[in-house]
């Protein structure tokens, strides 16, 4: 045990200290954002919307979120990720305070499409801040602090939000949003001037052409909006099939979804610094992520057994550790030499387009065909994602590519 720990401790070893201070500004950020959760309640319960108009809010809540995150790209190609991510946390901590006001669905749908077109100006620039204050050969264990941070934020974020709610309503969850994303962007400026980034050769622009024109990167992309449409389905359409056809009630699905962020906070980091340390390319890498993924999917379609569901937990968060942190490292590698804004915008669009697309479709599958065969599905997807990849790999491999 105490060696475990000693190793576990050594994989955050050799990070910079901007990177850290970065991962504890995204760390409030996110925790901030813990109206986000609570959104359908607040809608239904306490503005009395339709679960039809809640529908068509959450896409333009997705729609909001593909606007910002290429907005991100372009702002921080032109102005630079510190002051991108430092105008974003401001701007959204006045408009979350603000959403709180409108009252009708048309007013509630453009409120929530600025909120997110706002907010996530911030997730392109955030990568390209890991890669402006990460050495290159760290740049996969950085992006995995951040992605702690990140769950670490959504884990604590509704629990705090529920205890809000209970003392002050949800008028004192939007206040606290507003206050939290207002702190980090303080803390932002404070903390993380461009002067304490790592001045590389290979950050200069040798190439101002956008990814949108890169034929290798859109394959790459293609192959993330695939895998984020089948990984959202975990927190869609699956709890449905946990109560529907295995019975388990609200505390038993909170321990099962529990397990995802547990594994990740005690895992991830010691398993990338682990894979970074054998001699296998980032693609074969995602492809393995992509395909425990899909696997997922098939165990839970061979039993009825209640305990498939922990091993089909497992796989699909192992497959996330791995896919995440790996495909993250190479839009950042990908884009060395280029405009990094643009790279990172579109990496972000590309999970954004899945949230659009993936909860809906999700639902009406799982009501025309059933929970069985839309797991199928799921597992086709992931195999065409996979054949994606290899595809990119030889293409790749032919070019000659450094992001291999």
């Amino acid at each position: 045990m105490q060696k475990f720990f000693r190793s576990y401790l050594d994989s955050f070893g050799g990070l910079r200290k901007e990177v850290w201070l970065l991962s504890l500004i995204t760390l409030i950020n996110r925790a901030g954002t813990m109206v986000i959760p609570f959104l359908s309640l607040y809608l239904t319960k306490s503005q009395g919307f339709s679960l039809d108009q809640v529908g068509w809010i959450l896409t333009f809540f997705g729609l909001g979120s593909v606007t910002g995150s290429w907005l991100g790209g372009k702002l921080t190609d032109k102005f630079g990720h510190y002051r991108t991510m430092a105008g974003s946390l401001i701007v959204s901590s006045l408009l979350f305070v603000l959403l709180q006001f409108p009252v009708t669905f048309w007013g509630f749908a453009i409120g929530i499409y600025l909120v997110m077109a706002v907010a996530d100006v911030f997730r392109p620039a955030v990568f390209v801040a890991i890669s402006a204050y990460s050495k290159p050969e760290n740049r996969t264990r950085s992006v995995t602090l951040i992605r702690l941070a990140i769950n670490l934020g959504f884990s604590a974020g509704p629990a705090i939000g529920g205890l809000i709610i209970a003392t002050a309503g949800y008028s004192g969850l939007f206040w606290v949003d507003g206050l939290t994303c207002l702190m980090a962007g303080i803390l932002l400026l404070i903390l993380l001037h461009p002067k304490r980034a790592l001045e590389e050769a290979q950050d200069l622009v040798i190439s101002a052409a956008s990814a949108f024109k890169d034929k290798l990167y859109l394959v790459f992309i293609a192959a993330m909006i695939l895998f984020g449409f089948i990984f959202l389905q975990y927190f869609s359409t699956m709890p449905l099939f946990y109560a529907n056809y295995h019975q388990l009630n609200e505390f038993e699905i909170g321990l099962l979804l529990g397990l995802n962020g547990l594994t990740i906070f005690l895992l991830e980091m010691p398993l990338i610094k682990y894979m970074e340390s054998r001699k296998h390319s980032v693609i074969s890498y995602i492809n393995l992520g992509m395909l425990l993924t899909g696997f997922s999917f098939l165990v839970i379609n061979l039993t009825d057994w209640v305990g498939v569901l922990i091993v089909g937990m497992l796989l699909v968060t192992i497959g996330e550790m791995i896919a995440f942190p790996f495909s993250n490292r190479f839009a950042l590698d990908r884009s060395d030499g280029k405009k990094r804004g643009s790279y990172m915008a579109l990496y972000s669009i590309a999970f954004s387009v899945s949230h659009i697309f993936s909860h809906n479709s999700g639902m009406h599958l799982v009501g025309s065909i059933g929970f069985q065969w839309t797991w199928y599905i799921m597992l086709a997807l992931a195999i065409l994602g996979v054949l994606l990849l290899i595809i990119l790999k030889k293409l790749l491999q032919q070019e000659g590519s450094s992001a291999l």
